[in-house]
This record gives structure tokens, C-alpha cells and sequence, in this order.
């Protein structure tokens, strides 16, 4: 029993030993196997490497010349002739012309309206009578003057000189020639009544508004109608005050020429002497002409300041507001509309547009193939483009490309260049 015993504790011994001597042999190769991939890995090496290159940009010419500014502003559309129509005389409307209503359009003298005339007529008629009756008088003085002159023969050196005018029926003779000078006075103002019943038009003009109708009473000084003239507009622009040493007004003040754009050379030449246009003015609506543009010139400046803008006013004319001749888009009274007024030219000036004048008035210069930033005057800065005196020379080449990296000297090259980018091959090693 005791044997049996022995003999399984010795077994398990033996198999204790057995798993132990198997868990070291794994740890051992475990071991093993970590040193030989530790000793076979190859050395990493540190590679620094520098990569040279130049930005590629976009660039243009610097060039100097004369350049004339272009002031846009917004105008307000004005008549520049504008009445309120009224009658001369008092009636009764009998009769109205179909182009009285508003949007119509006139003609200078055409009728527009007619006034009851009968008063007038009978007031005429009673006036030729008087003047009858008056010329009348006057012949039945003139003969009885022949006969005093007659009995005056026969008297002669017995009367004095104011019996004589007496007796001659001088003072009589001059009542009638009064009561005949008044009469024909009456007749020229009931005719003269007579005309005014008869209401034209004073221009060619387009009707706004109309305030009666036939059957309507009306007296000297109401308002009948309302009319502007369609030979010309003005558009009223505000300016800088600092601009208006750009803008060119005419050398006379009262001159006016009404005739289109292509004319107003031959108008200025029939004038026998130099004339100085105001600046050239190219208006736009977007919103009502599309790509349509209409023309004016500078007429006269304003002398007032806008109390609340501040800014100086121009007066631009524009023949032929409505395009009756032309067929240009018509102007719309009261609207506000893009005036660009075509300055004086600024003399020997870069010319760029105004984002690659960059903070402070600086460019950027592509010089020897490098980034040089200069600094710049600039004359005068428009809705598109800055006017730049100094800094900038003829020939140049200016860098129009936005750079995220900004300083002098940095690489550039241009877009169009077809060599390859330098590219450094130097490579700094190290561990």
C-alpha cells in the first residue's frame, strides 16, 4: 500500500519538473529570439532635408502715362423746365386736348384746354362799339370845329387866345380822342381775353398731372396742369469736395448745348471761339436699362454744401431725357441713377487697380526674379483704380498674385515661365 503510495508521488514530481523545465525552455527561446531581432535591425539615420523653391506668381507692366479718374456717384433725376399750368382768364372749360392727361405728351403751342369764350366776345363787341361811337363823336367835332372856324374869320382880333380854343371846340375834340385811344385799348384786352381762353402749351413738355376736366370752373392763377419739358434733364450728383479739383465745368457758365453727344463738338466750334466742355458724364440704371448707358455733360456746380452729407453738387444736363430723337431708355424723374463723371486726366501717373495697392500705399515689385515691397503716393484713389505719382517707375513688373509669405527677397517666378522650379539638391545628413 505504501508503495503504491511512493510510486504516484514520484510520478508527480516527475511531471512537475517536467512542466517546469518546459516553461524555462519557452522563456529562454522567448529570450533568445528578442536579442537576435534586436541585433539584426538596421540603424535608422536622421535625414535633414532643405527644399529650395520660388513662389509662382502672376505679374504685369508698370506703365506711366496720362490718365483721366472716373468719379461714380448717385445723381437724382431733375426737370429743367417745370411749370404749374394756370389760366389767365376765369370760365368754364368746354374743351380739353386728348394728350392733357398725365404721361401726355405736347407740343410748344399746341391747345390744351379751351375756355368758354362768350364773355370775351360779348366784352369785344361791346368795346368796338364804344370805339364806333367814339370815332363817331369825333367827326361830328371836327365839322362843327370847321364851321367856328368860319365865324372865327369874321371875329378875327376880337377874341383872345383861350376863348379862341374854345370857340374852335379844341378841349371836345380832345375828350373824344381819349374816349377813342381807351375803346381801342378795350378791344386789345378783350382780345387779348379772348386769345387766353385758348390755353397752349408754352414748350414741348410732358404732362404729370391735370387737375380739371370739361365742365370745370375756373378763375386766373389755379393750377390746371402740371408740366416739364422734354428738351433736356438734369441730374444733380454729390461729390466729394476733395473730387471737384478733378471735375471739368465749361469755361461759360450760360452756354447750353442741347443737341447729342456726336454734335456737341460742331456746336462748340460754330461758337467762333474756344470752348471748354464740362466733363463727359455716362449714366447707368441697372435695374431699368440693363447694359444701356445715356450721356450728359457737366454743366455747373451747385454753390452750396448738402447740410447733411457735406458734399459739393453738380448739375449734369442731359439732352433728350426721354429719347424722343434717339431711342435711348428714358430718364425717370426723382430716381436715383449711377453718375460716372469723367475727370480731368492726371499726368504722368501708374495707373493700377486698386487691390494691389496693398496696406499703407505699398506694392509688391518682382525685381531679379525677388519680392521687393515699395512704398507708393498715390494721387487719387476712383471706384476701380488708384493714380500712383512716385514709387513706382515705367517698365516695372508689378506682382498681382496674393503671397501667403510676405517679405523682401523671398523667390518668386512667374506663372508663364517655362523653365523648372529651382529646386535645391543639397541634403543635410545626420543621426
Amino acid at each position: 500500500m505504501t508503495s503504491t503510495n511512493d510510486s504516484n508521488v514520484s510520478r508527480s514530481l516527475l511531471r512537475t519538473a517536467g512542466n517546469l523545465v518546459a516553461c524555462v525552455a519557452i522563456l529562454g527561446a522567448a529570450v533568445a529570439a528578442i536579442y537576435w531581432i534586436n541585433s539584426t535591425e538596421p540603424i535608422a539615420e536622421q535625414v535633414n532635408a532643405t527644399r529650395k523653391s520660388s513662389a509662382l506668381v502672376e505679374t504685369i507692366i508698370a506703365k506711366r502715362d496720362d490718365y483721366a479718374p472716373r468719379l461714380v456717384v448717385l445723381g437724382t433725376v431733375q426737370p429743367a423746365q417745370e411749370i404749374v399750368l394756370s389760366p389767365r382768364v376765369s370760365g368754364t372749360v368746354i374743351e380739353l386736348s386728348p394728350n392733357l392727361v398725365p404721361g401726355g405728351m405736347v407740343k410748344e403751342g399746341d391747345l390744351l384746354l379751351r375756355i368758354d369764350p362768350a364773355d370775351f366776345q360779348n366784352a369785344l363787341a361791346i368795346s368796338q362799339s364804344e370805339l364806333q361811337k367814339a370815332e363817331a363823336s369825333l367827326e361830328i367835332e371836327l365839322a362843327r370845329q370847321s364851321l367856328a372856324e368860319k365865324e372865327l374869320e369874321l371875329l378875327e382880333g376880337t377874341i383872345n387866345e383861350i376863348n379862341r380854343a374854345l370857340v374852335l371846340r379844341e378841349p371836345q375834340i380832345a375828350s373824344i380822342r381819349a374816349e377813342i385811344s381807351a375803346a381801342k385799348a378795350a378791344i386789345e384786352r378783350a382780345n387779348l381775353d379772348l386769345q387766353r381762353a385758348n390755353v397752349i402749351a408754352p414748350f414741348d413738355a410732358q404732362i404729370l398731372s391735370r387737375s380739371i376736366n370739361i365742365g370745370s370752373q375756373v378763375g386766373a392763377g389755379d393750377e390746371l396742369a402740371q408740366l416739364v419739358g422734354v428738351q433736356e434733364y438734369w441730374v444733380t450728383a454729390a461729390v466729394p469736395v476733395r473730387s471737384l479739383r478733378w471735375v471739368q465745368f465749361p469755361n461759360s457758365s450760360d452756354m447750353t448745348l442741347t443737341g447729342g453727344p456726336d454734335s456737341e463738338a460742331s456746336e462748340a466750334e460754330s461758337l467762333g471761339s474756344p470752348v471748354r466742355l464740362g466733363s463727359l458724364v455716362k449714366l447707368r440704371d441697372p435695374d431699368s436699362w440693363q447694359s444701356e448707358v445715356r450721356q450728359g455733360r457737366v454743366s455747373r456746380m451747385i454753390g452750396r454744401l448738402d447740410n447733411q452729407t457735406r458734399l459739393a453738387r453738380v448739375l449734369v444736363t442731359i439732352p433728350d431725357p426721354l429719347g424722343l430723337k434717339s431711342g435711348a431708355p428714358p430718364l425717370i424723374l426723382n430716381s436715383l441713377i449711377e453718375t460716372a463723371i469723367e475727370g480731368k486726366p492726371i499726368n504722368n501717373v501708374v495707373r493700377l487697380d486698386r487691390g494691389l495697392v496693398r496696406d499703407q500705399d505699398r506694392v509688391w515689385i518682382m525685381k531679379d526674379n525677388q519680392l521687393e515691397i515699395r512704398q507708393t503716393e498715390v494721387v487719387f484713389r476712383d471706384a476701380e483704380f488708384a493714380y500712383i505719382s512716385e514709387g513706382i517707375e515705367d517698365g516695372d513688373e508689378l506682382v498681382v498674385t496674393t503671397l501667403a509669405t510676405v517679405a523682401d527677397g523671398i523667390g518668386l517666378r512667374r506663372v508663364d515661365d517655362d523653365s523648372p522650379a529651382d529646386e535645391a539638391n543639397d541634403v543635410e545628413s545626420g543621426e
